[in-house]
């Protein structure tokens, strides 16, 4: 797993909409929210989704090279197998989202939501056979303060997960839409490398929005303590979320809804295999640009 993360030609997906995000995937993928009734329903149903994905015929380590699963999606069955299980099957790296959502902004940046349960979850993430994590939280705004608290849980969080051996994903997203956005690059930048040299344990991996100048983060693409960088779509279409990425050598997706955008539970399998590998392929070049 190590080697296909680090050296795989490929992308990460991302398909670990949570709870809050759930009815807006669904509506998404053509299922309104009249179609459930309460969250086990809802949740069933975008597990009949993700699976319909993990077991189409395109999404094997030849393209995507990792998938980032939600905590029922990593505990459900696909395909008649436990899905990290299937993942690994086809060359996909399974990793687990652990966050628990995010704080209301202060400073300028959403922090993520204390999370007691973490080293239990970790603990059940390693016995199922997943390789890493992922967690997220938010820079709405260049505010020195609030960047520096967000790099510091970050790093403060990975270190819990990487004492249980898996790979920490460390996503301090940029809101694109932000007025601010260049200058949240920046010190975005200063403050992961100076946490990146601090760091002592293993090499982990960074979860970016596509900076506002290309190239801005070659140093955290070549730090030694890094394994990866990849990036978020973060709102953009997946046309220009794909011309974006390709201006920044050394980064790979870990796209969501721009990997998602066009499938449609109304697709027979036929029509839906062709849409997903068509956005794989797309995706796929982006990344190895």
């Amino acid at each position: 797993m190590l080697d296909q993360i680090k050296s795989g030609q490929g992308f990460i997906a991302a398909l670990d909409q949570s709870g809050g995000s759930t009815p807006k995937a669904l509506k998404g993928y053509g299922i309104e929210a009249d179609a459930f009734s309460n969250d086990e329903e809802m949740f069933g149903l975008i597990h009949d989704m993700r699976s319909r994905i993990v077991t189409a015929p395109c999404f094997n380590g030849e393209k995507v090279i990792g998938a980032i699963l939600f905590e029922r999606t990593m505990d459900g069955d696909a395909g008649g197998k436990p899905v990290p299980t299937l993942l690994w099957e086809r060359g996909v790296v399974p990793f687990l989202k652990v966050d628990k959502g995010l704080e209301d902004e202060a400073d300028g940046v959403q922090l993520m939501k204390a999370n007691p349960g973490l080293d239990d979850l970790c603990a059940r993430a390693v016995a199922k056979g997943v390789f890493g994590t992922k967690m997220r939280s938010v820079v709405n705004l260049a505010n020195p303060a609030g960047v520096k608290a967000i790099v510091a849980q970050q790093f403060a969080e990975a270190a819990r997960i990487a004492a249980h051996g898996l790979v920490p994903i460390i996503e301090p997203e940029v809101n694109i839409k932000s007025a601010e956005r260049d200058a949240a690059d920046r010190l975005l930048l200063d403050e992961t490398l100076a946490a990146l040299d601090a760091w002592t344990g293993a090499p982990v991996m960074l979860k970016l929005s596509l900076p506002t100048e290309a190239g801005l983060f070659q140093r955290l693409v070549d730090h030694p303590k890094v394994l990866r960088v990849v990036a978020l779509s973060g709102g953009f279409a997946r046309p220009e979320a794909c011309v974006e990425l390709a201006k920044n050598p050394g980064i790979i997706a870990s796209f969501s809804r721009a990997l998602l955008e066009d499938l449609r539970h109304q697709m027979s399998d036929e029509e839906f295999n062709a849409s997903l590998g068509g956005a794989i392929k797309e995706i796929h070049a982006a990344s190895v640009a």
